[in-house]
């Protein structure tokens, strides 16, 4: 190798191979280095400049396959992103590919970045849904105490998924807001139930499950399948329980009045109970007052009901006697007659005796009661038409006594009343034959309807009908014959010599007067006075069961006994009655 020329000065501050190789000759002159030694050593330092080139070709080598690797691998994950996020085109994508691999690179990278912030914002909406359907899917089913992690699917974050998501959350959302309504108004409904029925709301509603107590939240109760199911099962016992509890409520309210009115409890004694008997005729649904079915109020009840039963025995013959009592008032107003003694007296001797149930003697009193009400029920019409025929008899009576007034026309005071009302009784007078036949054909429908013989205040109806139209018959021909001998005695008195010598004046007899049956006796008497028909008067007929007659009757005092020949002038129903003048 030449020696470089000692003279060239060298380059001050600046550090190269060929100076550092003019340093090295300096030193090895000043050493006096041999030529051999100096090419060996100038050889060995071209093998480490070769060794060093290499070492940085293979780095170079490298680096450059990591970048390619690189920008490889920015590709795949951009058609990864896209396919993930189900984009099929993206506005950052370079359109070219040529440039150098750190150009390409450099241009790839920001559409990668902004695609995996897509994906980091894409997946936590995804979970945010996700997680939503998964608790509302947890509460229907009643384990939201066990909701499993959630991983979400990163193969597929397009928003036609996420879509899918949103719309599954929103009907989940819809059910579990018809499910709440559900729980709200089932325990709504128990709270009612409870209050009415004076039960514990609290622990009712909470052995149902610990979410549905007033203190949690709407949003934190329990809407699952479960709970709904207890819940109207709850619903369900307690409004059987109301209805029993009603029932039972009604039946303590029936009895509580029955008693009250058989021993004639003061009003304020009853209103103490006022709360008892105030549902004796509501429905299930009607009953809404708080406690108002509780169970102490019932038990109360039943204690009143069993103090008063325990009072009942105590005053049975007061409360018999009275319903005997209201039994004979029923008969007196039909004007049927009973042994009152007789009833009563039995009535003493089976309580005397103890061998009879209180509640059945007084169930016996009430049936009777309820009979005799029928029975009164179907006399009442011929009741009505007997009262009318009374009362146009005592105006024919009075209108008898009228006539027989020879001062009835005199200017007195008073006398145009009386006229007024001659008028009126003239009327209805002569309406007795009809309403007499109208009287007998319903008692006679009667009788043969119950196959019995229809009595007036113990005196058979018919009978009397009958003994009052032939004793008015009676009195019809009287009259005739009083006229008749009245115009005898007028022509005798203008041609004496017609009839002979004049007779002897005979005093005329006066018209027989006749008058109705009042009730409790006769027109003319006192009330205790009762007619009597012995056998051998035909004129007081009624039928019997076997269709013969039974002269076995009674009669006013008043009325006129008759004979056979009287009796065989009865009206028939044909022949007219002279009315009275």
């Amino acid at each position: 190798m030449a020696a470089v020329d000692d003279q060239t000065p060298p380059v001050l501050d600046e550090t190269t191979c060929g100076t550092l190789l003019q340093k090295l000759q300096q030193i090895w002159d000043e050493v006096g280095e041999t030529d051999d030694e100096r090419d060996k050593m100038l050889l060995q330092i071209d093998q480490e400049c070769l060794d060093v080139y290499k070492r940085k070709v293979d780095h170079a080598v490298k680096s450059r396959a990591h970048l390619l690797q690189a920008l490889a691998d920015a590709k795949v994950e951009l058609s990864r992103l896209l396919s993930a996020l189900g984009e099929k085109t993206y506005v950052g994508i370079p359109e070219k590919t040529s440039g150098t691999i750190k150009e390409q690179l450099a241009a790839i990278a920001p559409t990668l970045e902004k695609l995996w912030k897509q994906k980091d914002d894409r997946i936590k909406d995804f979970f945010d849904v996700q997680s939503q359907i998964q608790k509302i899917s947890s509460e229907i089913a009643g384990d939201s105490e066990q909701v499993e992690s959630l991983t979400v699917d990163e193969s597929d974050l397009s928003v036609k998924k996420l879509d899918e998501f949103h719309v599954q959350l929103q009907e989940l959302q819809k059910e579990k807001s018809d499910r709440l309504h559900k729980v709200l108004d089932l325990v709504s409904t128990v709270h009612d139930l409870c209050a009415v029925l004076g039960m514990d709301f609290f622990s009712t509603v909470t052995e149902v499950h610990p979410s549905l107590d007033d203190s949690t939240g709407v949003q934190s109760k329990s809407i699952s399948n479960d709970t709904l199911s207890n819940l109207a099962n709850t619903v369900l016992v307690l409004k059987e329980d109301k209805k029993q509890r009603l029932l039972k409520l009604q039946e303590l309210a029936t009895q509580l009045i029955d008693l009250w009115n058989l021993m004639d409890t003061p009003e304020e004694e009853r209103s103490l109970f006022d709360h008892v008997t105030c549902n004796i005729s509501a429905s299930v649904d009607e009953v809404a007052i708080p406690g108002a079915l509780a169970l102490d109020l019932i038990e109360q009840a039943e204690v009143e009901v069993e103090r008063l039963d325990q009072l009942k025995a105590s005053k049975m013959k007061e409360i018999s006697f009275k319903r005997q009592a209201e039994l004979e008032d029923i008969y007196a107003r039909a004007h049927v007659e009973i042994d009152t003694e007789a009833a009563r007296e039995k009535i003493m001797g089976l309580i005397d005796s103890g061998n009879v149930d209180p509640a059945e003697l007084l169930a016996d009193m009430d049936n009777q009661i309820v009979n005799a009400k029928e029975e009164a029920h179907s006399r009442k019409e011929i009741l009505e038409k007997v009262e009318k025929w009374m009362a146009a008899c005592e105006e024919e009576s009075w209108l008898e006594d009228y006539n027989r007034d020879d001062n009835r026309y005199n200017a007195s005071r008073g006398a145009h009343l009386n006229l007024k009302r001659a008028e009126k009784a003239r009327i209805l007078v002569n309406k007795i034959p009809a309403l007499v036949d109208s009287l007998v054909a319903k008692t006679r429908a009667w009788e043969q309807e119950r196959d019995t013989t229809f009595t007036y205040d113990g005196v058979p109806l018919l009978a009397m009908l009958d003994e009052y139209m032939m004793l008015r018959h009676d009195r019809e021909e009287e009259k005739r014959r009083l006229r008749d001998q009245k115009k005898f005695h007028e022509q005798m008195s203008k041609d004496p010599e017609v009839f002979g010598s004049t007779p002897s004046p005979v005093r005329p007899l006066g018209p027989k007067k006749v008058t109705g049956p009042r009730a409790n006796g006769s027109a003319n008497g006192p009330a205790s006075r009762r007619l009597s028909l012995n056998s051998h008067q035909n004129g007081s007929r009624s039928t019997s069961k076997d269709g013969k007659r039974d002269a076995r009757l009674s009669a006013p005092v008043n009325y006129v006994a008759m004979t056979k020949d009287d009796a065989a002038s009865h009206i028939s129903g044909t022949e007219p009655i002279p009315s009275t003048p």
